[in-house]
């Protein structure tokens, strides 16, 4: 007397091949799903910084000074402002950081799409051959909705990446222009109060 099996043969390979679609569906999310092209991450080094040409300052004199005397009070309150604040603008050029390079966050549908094919292959993989059809649709629906969520988190990463970028090269702009502008305030206090009017 030969014994049954205590599994059929057909609801066996039928497992197999449901569990093997999954894992294909799975593994291909990771394809679908791609990083936006032009996007290379974070600079992993500070932005150079660029010479820049401080606007003048020009100096009328209010009392008619003679030429000599004009010379004299420049080169004084030059050397007086230096002094005050530790800056020599004629030694020590401006340079202030290279502006940051924008990058506009990509929400062109890729994620949304990628989502809803994968949704689509699981939702059949997972499901008997009669249910395959309404399973896959109602897989595209969750999948598309995951890549719309996955698209806007990654869009919405890219944007406060660019926030915390712009607001620290505002930062080092300022330290950069900070010296050079109490250099300008001392010079100027210091021409205005020997008679001369500050442009």
């Amino acid at each position: 007397m030969r014994s049954r099996p205590l599994f059929a043969v057909p609801a066996i390979r039928r497992s197999v091949s449901a569990v093997l679609l999954l894992a294909l569906g799975v593994s291909l999310t990771g394809c679908v799903v791609a990083p936006h092209r032009g996007y290379h991450g974070y600079p992993a080094q500070p932005p150079a910084t660029v010479p820049v040409a401080s606007a003048p300052l020009y100096f009328y004199p209010e009392q008619n000074q003679p030429e000599a005397i004009q010379d004299r009070d420049r080169y004084e309150c030059y050397r007086w402002a230096s002094a005050q604040t530790g800056t020599d603008p004629g030694m020590t050029p401006l340079r202030v950081p290279r502006a940051p390079e924008p990058l506009p966050p990509q929400r062109d549908g890729a994620d949304v799409v990628g989502g809803a094919l994968t949704g689509a292959m699981v939702g059949a993989a997972v499901s008997r051959p009669r249910y395959a059809g309404e399973n896959a649709a109602i897989g595209a629906v969750f999948g598309l909705i995951l890549g719309a969520i996955a698209q806007e988190s990654r869009a919405q990463a890219v944007e406060r990446h660019q926030a915390r970028q712009q607001s620290s090269y505002q930062n080092a702009l300022n330290a950069a222009q900070a010296p050079h502008d109490n250099f300008r305030r001392a010079m100027s206090a210091c021409m205005q109060g020997r008679g001369y009017r500050v442009a």
